[in-house]
C-alpha cells in the first residue's frame, strides 16, 4: 500500500494495545519518506516548526491540542517565543505506530491550508 502524505492526514488514529507491536525499520523508513522535515530518532518522530512570534506559536499549539483531541493521540510538545518542538511516539507500544504518522501529517497539512 503506497501512502501519500495526504493519505496519512486524511486517515484517523486507531486505539493501541499494549500487544501491538511497533512499526519495523523497513515500515518506519516507508513511512518516513511521506513526511516534510521529520526527523526519525529511535523510538520518536520529531520536527521544530518557527514562527514570527509569540502568539503564532500558541495559535499552533492550540491547533495541535485540537488534532491531538481528535485523533486521542497526544504529542509532547516545547514551545516558545517564535518556535515549537513537537515529537511524537507510542509509549502504550514502546515505539512508534502509525498513529505518529497521521498526526505528523495532519500537523503539516496546517501549513498548506
Amino acid at each position: 500500500m503506497n501512502t501519500t502524505v495526504n493519505d496519512l492526514a486524511t486517515k484517523q488514529c486507531k486505539p493501541c494495545e499494549g500487544a501491538m507491536p511497533p512499526l519495523s525499520q523497513e515500515e518506519i523508513t516507508q513511512l518516513m519518506r511521506q513526511l516534510d522535515g521529520w526527523n526519525y530518532l529511535g523510538k520518536m518522530i520529531r520536527k521544530e516548526f518557527s514562527f514570527k512570534n509569540y502568539y503564532q506559536t500558541m495559535a499552533f499549539v492550540n491547533a495541535i491540542a485540537w488534532i491531538s483531541h481528535r485523533e486521542d493521540h497526544h504529542p509532547d510538545i516545547t514551545a516558545g517565543y517564535n518556535k515549537c518542538l513537537v515529537e511524537y511516539t507510542t509509549h502504550a507500544i514502546g515505539g512508534l505506530s502509525e498513529n505518529d504518522f497521521i498526526c505528523a501529517a495532519k500537523i503539516d497539512t496546517l501549513f498548506q491550508i
